[in-house]
């Protein structure tokens, strides 16, 4: 499943590597985050990381494969 996560402000080089397994582009004032998640738990697992490193997702979207 593909999935975009698109989060509040541009994020720094150091936090976009805390998400190696997604691509991200840096837009007016939001991060998107996008790519292959294997299953829920990894859903899960990529937005507790999210707020772990303190960034707000605005929106969680399920793309088309």
């Amino acid at each position: 499943m593909r999935y975009e996560i698109r989060v509040d402000g541009q994020m720094t080089e150091t936090l976009v590597k805390a998400f190696p397994e997604l691509d991200h582009v840096l837009m007016a004032g939001q991060t998107l985050l996008y790519g292959t998640v294997v299953d829920e738990a990894h859903l899960y697992g990529l937005l507790a990381r999210c707020q772990s490193l303190g960034l707000r997702v605005l929106e969680v979207r399920q793309m088309p494969s």
